[in-house]
């Protein structure tokens, strides 16, 4: 079966993906501006029959191989940038700079996307059609798939995309999916609420901001579980409040920040609404005003049931003892693959990193400093890469 004969091909590779994510690992980068990760996938891609394309924005780049006649058109994608903490893992190749971490298993992600291009490279001549690989920077809130579109390095959009993220707390070699919503948007909560200070003896003299500001928090939360049907998980988190300078002062404003999650644009709009409601007329109550701002993050993550299928069929024919899993329900984290997601129809997969045989529920998870992945399971994730690409190529999406 051809997706054996990827499996096979896959793990004749495996130590050049494993060196390629080793080496990612010790030097990460962050952000947009991610040159000697994208210098090490060229080195390791040196030869290979592909076009790169980069653009003014990013160090973002996508690498086109050509098949031997005309046809449809795949995108494969991987991350590249890395998270600002420091690494506690202990790993032999841990990150050399302080502050600095693939906590999120993006090098990973690189590299197996590096060893479906070595697979797929190898089979250019029985490819009818382009895949595009695409290595990305900025995932970690950069908004790095959006300025990659913008500067139209995926151009002409692909006619499908695909993109695997390991799952470091998940049993070895399981891969998951699920059509529609996979994981949440993540925008980005700013309410100033505004008083008229004074000396916090007398508070009968003042507009005092801070009760007004904790009633705002209270009813926001309220406001998730009374007004949203809880089939459809939204999230409402205030995570600080900053006011005042002295203990005998009442401050004229506080500022407040959060997050909001939800799960598909339409409840992304009327959950900016409810919350523009609840603190201005809590505010109002009180004498006082509230000023309150979005910052867009990213959109939510929306599969396409035609590109799960696929997946599962692939998953399925790589074997194993627990080689598929069908999500109940989306992540509320959030990933910026949505952005081609909005565009482009396919999906976002995981892919189980735990060492095979142990206790995966007690695994560190994602954005831990102690955070490990068993690297055997990467070649898993370049053959399922490169087994989505030829299955759409091939048959479309039957």
């Amino acid at each position: 079966m051809l997706t054996e004969e990827l499996l096979t091909a896959a793990r004749s590779h495996e130590s050049e993906i494993t060196a390629l994510r080793r080496a990612i690992h010790a030097e990460p980068e962050l952000g947009l501006d991610t040159p000697r990760t994208l210098a090490k996938v060229k080195e390791a891609l040196a030869g290979l029959p592909l076009e790169w394309r980069e653009g003014p924005s990013c160090t973002g780049a996508v690498a086109v191989l050509k098949g031997s006649s005309a046809g449809r058109r795949v995108l494969l994608r991987g991350d590249m940038d890395a998270l600002p903490m420091d690494e506690h893992s202990g790993l032999d190749f841990a990150s050399k700079i302080a502050g600095r971490m693939h906590a999120c298993g993006h090098d990973a992600h690189t590299a197996m996307l590096a060893g479906a291009a070595r697979v797929l490279a190898a089979r250019q001549d029985s490819i009818a059609g382009e895949v595009m690989f695409m290595f990305q920077p900025g995932e970690e809130g950069h908004h790095g798939a959006r300025f990659m579109l913008e500067d139209g390095l995926l151009n002409p959009l692909p006619d499908a995309a695909f993109a695997l993220h390991v799952w470091p707390n998940a049993p070895h070699g399981r891969l998951e999916g699920r059509a529609g919503a996979m994981m949440a948007s993540a925008d980005q909560l700013e309410i100033t609420v505004r008083g008229s200070g004074g000396h916090a003896s007398m508070p009968y003299d003042t507009v005092d901001p801070i009760p007004v500001a904790a009633e705002i928090v209270l009813a926001l939360q309220s406001m998730v579980t009374r007004k949203f049907d809880a089939a459809e998980a939204a999230v409402v988190s205030v995570t600080k409040l900053e006011a005042g300078s002295a203990h005998n002062i009442i401050p004229d404003s506080v500022d407040m920040l959060g997050t909001i999650r939800t799960l598909s644009p339409e409840r992304r709009r009327a959950i900016r609404e409810a919350i523009t409601r609840v603190a201005e007329n809590v505010a109002r109550a009180h004498s006082c005003e509230a000023e309150v701002r979005f910052i867009d993050g990213f959109p939510a993550t929306i599969n396409d049931g035609r590109a799960i299928a696929i997946g599962e069929t692939v998953a399925t024919a790589l074997g194993g003892s627990n080689p598929w899993q069908t999500r109940p329900a989306p992540t509320m984290g959030a990933e910026d693959f949505s952005y081609v997601l909005e565009k482009v129809p396919g999906a976002m997969f995981f892919l189980g990193a735990a060492a095979d045989g142990v206790d995966w529920k007690g695994c560190c998870g994602l954005h831990s400093s102690r955070m490990v992945l068993d690297e055997s399971v990467m070649p898993r994730g370049s053959a399922f890469l490169a087994g989505c690409a030829m299955h759409f190529l091939e048959e479309g999406w039957g």
